[in-house]
């Protein structure tokens, strides 16, 4: 049964504190270790009990504590160091900004399922994962003006654990997308940004977008749990690798050509440039060359070529790579 509503609620930062909503909203945190100090500065013990989860310690945050951090001089100037280094890492100049050249990209979409980024984002499983997270890091780092491009699963993927016999259980997470260093992309009106896509067992599939700050590089994940979708609709993406075939050929389906359609939203709200390359991480987002050859062929605003063109187009922007060669 689902919850008929949620509510989340956020503590309310002094305004000298508030430098740590923009530290915690950015997940360059999980590989930054002067800022992981930041937070256990703020109560060491509560950074232990939450699992290393900026959002969930400044959650817990009694307000005494607060008003204690605001009060704290030598904690505030450590706090706006912070905030200027990583202003200064955002906004500088990296390795590709001086070494890139005139004719490289403007910007490279990169897809994949799944990205371990950090444990309090959990949407992976393994290898696959954490290569595609390195690639956000180290793109970051690098100046490399990579977006990435993957699903929101509600369930994560399952953790482990073993019986008195020695067998595997699973456990699936709930997870609110509210308690996650993460911000849904919405229109000039305030509305949530989606994309829809057409399905032949049904309506169109709706999907809202959310944007995750990985230093440097923003990344899309798409969420089909809507109460605009039927309930298998909604369901797609409930959890990483699970379900049917057919289940999978509708998140691949999302994944592909609606993450296409989220990069095209993304451009269109923030200014940013239109990717020039597409790189897909295993096959698992093949779908987006068939929008791309849509795009360049029969949609509207389109430029109306041939198949064999856009075909020629797409496939010299598109860039694969497999995980498990063997």
């Amino acid at each position: 049964m689902r919850a008929i509503r949620r509510f989340t609620v956020r503590p309310v930062l002094p305004a000298s504190l508030a430098p740590l909503g923009d530290l915690a909203g950015n997940l360059r945190w999980s590989w930054h270790p002067p800022t992981q100090d930041i937070f256990r500065a703020v109560d060491a013990d509560l950074w232990e009990e939450v699992g290393h989860d900026p959002v969930g310690l400044l959650g817990a945050l009694s307000r005494e504590r607060l008003d204690e951090l605001a009060r704290d001089k030598e904690f505030l100037n450590r706090l706006e160091t912070a905030r200027a280094d990583l202003t200064t890492y955002l906004e500088g100049d990296r390795w590709y900004q001086t070494k890139g050249g005139a004719d490289a990209p403007r910007a490279v979409a990169y897809f994949s399922p799944e990205f371990g980024i950090t444990a309090v984002l959990p949407q992976y499983s393994g290898g696959l994962g954490i290569l595609a997270g390195d690639h956000l890091k180290s793109a970051s780092d690098l100046g490399i003006p990579l977006i990435g491009v993957g699903l929101l699963y509600r369930h994560g993927y399952f953790k482990q654990s073993l019986s008195r016999e020695g067998w595997q259980l699973e456990t699936y997470p709930v997870l609110d997308p509210d308690e996650l260093p993460l911000s849904p992309l919405r229109e000039a009106d305030g509305t949530r940004a989606t994309v829809s896509i057409a399905l032949p067992d049904g309506p169109d599939l709706l999907a809202r977008i959310f944007v995750v700050h990985v230093g440097r590089v923003p990344l899309l994940l798409l969420d089909s749990d809507l109460e605009e979708n039927p309930e298998h609709y909604r369901d797609i993406t409930d959890r990483l690798y699970g379900g049917t075939t057919e289940h999978r050929l509708r998140q691949e389906l999302l994944l592909g050509v609606g993450g296409v359609r989220a990069l095209r939203a993304y451009a269109r709200l923030t200014g940013a440039p239109e990717p020039e390359v597409y790189h897909t991480n295993e096959g698992h987002a093949g779908f987006l060359g068939l929008e791309r050859i849509r795009e360049l062929t029969v949609a509207k605003e389109g430029p109306g070529l041939d198949f064999d063109t856009a075909l020629e187009l797409s496939r010299a922007g598109t860039v694969f790579t497999t995980h498990t060669p063997v």
